[in-house]
């Protein structure tokens, strides 16, 4: 996503007139669908999720782990800790790099207690609090030495409210080497904003690093793992893709604060924790993120892994040399390229190659002997002008040689419309070039008038990624306003599935509590989430993507004052289901009956069902209500050709047809 919108959103009320007009055709409009002609296959990676670690949607977010910094390694490495110096209690703690158990993140917290009294030790406040779950388990463990003094007990608690012991265990600690220790945590009450408290058992000198709290309850249960409600909210949208790590982290503010994928692999305690470059864009908006770095707890073999989980194609973006052209706009000379490009081939053999490879034995030593399979790779995240083209093209030149099969991304830029887009497409013929990504971040009506954008699109060119939109309403909510919208251009995709191959809604992931941009297709707290209005239309698409189209034509169709249509369908195969699929989104504020023409179907259709969302203008899900906005489905009974079809006002709807392809 960009840093700054160009694009002016409308005010409330030119917002209204747009969407919510009673704009009625003359007379009934007519939807022929043709039954009998031959349509373009519809990609299966039509529809996918992109991730960037914004919002804390990843340290915080989908990470299930619960104890902020627990390597020390933020610039203050006091950030989300407190001294507990109880009463009778006297000792100080510090932090040292000597002698540390981890290469890349060599800074450890020192405790020197000379009296324990009520209690002296460490308090950790977690993520805007830890979210606890009444009856769940939960794993503590650390890195630990005894350095001066008798052996160690550490009392380990989860706290609630007024200091309420939610959970306790005692550890032992008394190697004077560093020793992984651990102890289970079973919580007696739910409590979304929990803080975990360490605190020793006698007077001495103790070390601890990487201190984790891990629920048992994690996607699969896997001990690294990932929250689980949150993955499984990815898995309902069925993505066919899933595009890391961003988004500008790719970039980074500078080039030393890029994403180097390299360091996300390996042991979880020894990937170099960097800021996030989010904890400083939008310091006046949203929650503030002065604490949020990135632990790469989430790190490529795991956004590898979840891919392999929901059947997801892997579309990792790289680096190309360049850093963030909103912030310093730092560039990688043309001849120091070389290690930039490298990191590109290595990750394709981490990727793909067997376990007898370099990178190939790394994979298979986390756990994943079998390739990944990765078939696509960006190189750079909307970077625009020559300066991006000629390092792209030295990208693609060595990729080429040595992984043909590899589909290269590139980029337009930021803007769907601008003298930097235009600019990549008249350079994009120059180039080897697979697919192009297009982002769109605008007021809703631009959505509503872009239905037919890729209609003109060259046919003999190459194919289109719609990488990242959103549509923006003057207040940024996720409502029933913007998610109409989207469904509207989502039509023209569909209908242009021969040149449009995927697309993604962007950003994905918001903590409700340290957020820095908005809207996002599912929000969270740190027990409850709920995809928004705008996550429901993505899965109503999704499920209902088909397999072929099937062309339409749209005659009559009620206009807005620019001549714009603001009814809008497509239609598809399923070949397995033996179903036709059409949809229909009415943007105007009246029922709007249509009349369905069915070329080649002359005997009524029995058995078909229609699927409806349909809300006022300003509905919203949220985690209190988060089926505010959400699908009605009906039996149609007997369906004849030609009949007639009302859809209600500002609506989206599928009629599922069990017709023979």
């Amino acid at each position: 996503m960009s840093p700054r919108l160009p694009l002016v959103l409308s005010s409330a009320c030119a917002l209204a007139s747009v969407i919510a007009a009673p704009l009625v055709a003359a007379t009934t409009p007519t939807l022929t669908v043709d039954t009998t002609a031959a349509g373009a296959p519809i990609s299966p990676q039509m529809f996918g999720v992109f991730f960037e670690d914004i919002n804390f949607g990843g340290d915080g977010g989908i990470s299930a782990e619960l104890v902020k910094n627990g390597s020390f390694e933020f610039a203050d490495p006091i950030t989300g800790w407190r001294k507990v110096e109880r009463p009778g209690a006297a000792g100080g703690f510090g932090f040292a790099t000597e002698d540390a158990p981890f290469a890349r993140n060599p800074r450890y917290a020192r405790l020197v207690v000379q009296a324990v009294g009520e209690g002296f030790g460490l308090r950790n406040d977690g993520y805007r609090g830890m979210g606890v779950t009444q009856g769940a388990r939960y794993e503590f463990s650390a890195m630990a030495r005894l350095v001066a003094g008798e052996a160690q007990s550490l009392r380990v608690e989860l706290l609630g409210p007024k200091d309420v012991v939610l959970a306790s265990a005692d550890v032992a600690v008394s190697d004077r080497s560093w020793t992984r220790v651990s102890v289970d945590l079973l919580a007696g009450a739910t409590e979304p904003k929990a803080t975990l408290r360490i605190q020793v058992s006698a007077p001495g000198t103790l070390d601890l690093e990487a201190i984790s709290l891990m629920p048992y309850d994690t996607w699969k249960g896997r001990r690294n793992g990932l929250r689980a409600d949150l993955v499984q909210l990815l898995a309902d949208l069925k993505p066919g893709f899933i595009r890391f790590p961003g988004g500008c982290i790719v970039e980074g503010r500078t080039l030393e604060n890029r994403y180097q994928w390299k360091n996300t692999v390996g042991p979880v305690e020894d990937r170099p924790v960097i800021y996030n470059r989010w904890n400083v864009e939008f310091a006046d908006r949203g929650k503030g993120a002065y604490d949020y770095y990135q632990s790469f707890r989430l790190g490529f073999f795991e956004y590898f892994q979840v891919c392999a989980d929901l059947g997801a194609e892997p579309v990792p973006i790289l680096n190309c040399g360049m850093a963030c052209q909103f912030n310093s706009g730092e560039l990688v000379p043309l001849d120091e390229l070389d290690p930039y490009v490298q990191d590109a081939l290595d990750l394709i053999e981490f990727a793909n190659g067997p376990v007898t490879s370099g990178w190939g034995r790394v994979r298979a030593e986390m756990g994943h002997p079998e390739p990944f399979g990765m078939k696509m790779l960006g190189i750079g995240n909307e970077q625009w002008g020559p300066q991006y083209f000629e390092r792209y093209a030295v990208f693609a030149k060595a990729i080429r040689a040595k992984h043909p099969g590899i589909r290269l991304i590139t980029s337009t830029g930021p803007f769907p419309e601008d003298p930097k887009f235009h600019y990549a497409w008249g350079e994009i013929p120059k180039v080897p070039v697979d697919i192009v990504d297009e982002h769109s971040y605008a007021p809703p009506e631009w959505f509503l008038d872009n239905s037919q954008r890729y209609d003109r699109q060259d046919r003999k060119g190459p194919r289109i990624f719609v990488g990242e939109y959103a549509a923006h309403v003057p207040t940024r909510r996720n409502n029933w306003t913007s998610a109409l919208a989207e469904a509207a251009f989502i039509t023209g995709l569909e209908r242009n599935a021969d040149v449009v191959v995927m697309s993604a809604y962007a950003p994905l992931l918001a903590h409700m509590d340290a957020w820095q941009w908005n809207p996002n297709l599912i929000w969270f707290d740190n027990l409850r989430s709920a995809g928004t209005a705008n996550y429901t239309v993505q899965r109503l698409f999704s499920h209902h993507r088909g397999d072929t189209t099937v062309p339409v034509r749209l005659e009559g169709a009620p206009a807005a004052a620019n001549g714009q249509p603001r009814l809008y369908a497509s239609a598809a195969r399923d070949a397995g289901a033996r179903e036709l699929i059409v949809k229909l989104v009415n943007a105007t504020a009246e029922a709007q009956p249509v009349a369905l023409a069915l070329n080649g179907v002359t005997a009524p259709v029995r058995g078909g069902r229609a699927i409806v969302l349909a809300a006022a203008l300003d509905a919203e899900n949220t985690l209190e209500a988060p089926a505010g906005v959400a699908p009605v489905e009906e039996a149609l009974g007997e369906f004849a050709p030609g009949g007639t079809r009302t859809l209600p006002p500002n609506s989206v709807t599928v009629l599922r047809l069990p017709i023979a392809p």
